[in-house]
């Protein structure tokens, strides 16, 4: 399981040019089923995914994908976990 924390840069002004397309890209995680939680950071400072279903390489390039990445509106950090216990309800990502 990933975390991906997406932090606003000095660009932010720029991020309504891309909102569209990154939204477009967040409909993508989810499409394949990578992407199973995405929120945006309380503190207004950028947003956060929770990713699954794939390798660090994999999500690393999708990541290099989204157009706030790659137009450096946002900067990214992939944290992964193993999980070691988790809710039943969770159970899908063991």
């Amino acid at each position: 399981m990933f975390i991906i924390l997406l932090k606003f840069s000095d660009n932010k002004d720029k991020a309504g040019q891309y909102l569209k397309a990154h939204k477009a890209w967040i409909k993508t995680g989810f499409d394949d089923e990578v992407f199973f939680l995405v929120g945006s950071l309380k503190t207004h400072a950028g947003g956060g995914i929770i990713a699954h279903n794939t390798s660090m390489e994999n999500l690393q390039n999708r990541v290099n994908e989204d157009p706030f990445v790659a137009e450096n509106i946002v900067t990214a950090e992939i944290i992964e976990i193993e999980a070691n216990k988790v809710d039943e309800r969770l159970d899908f990502l063991n």
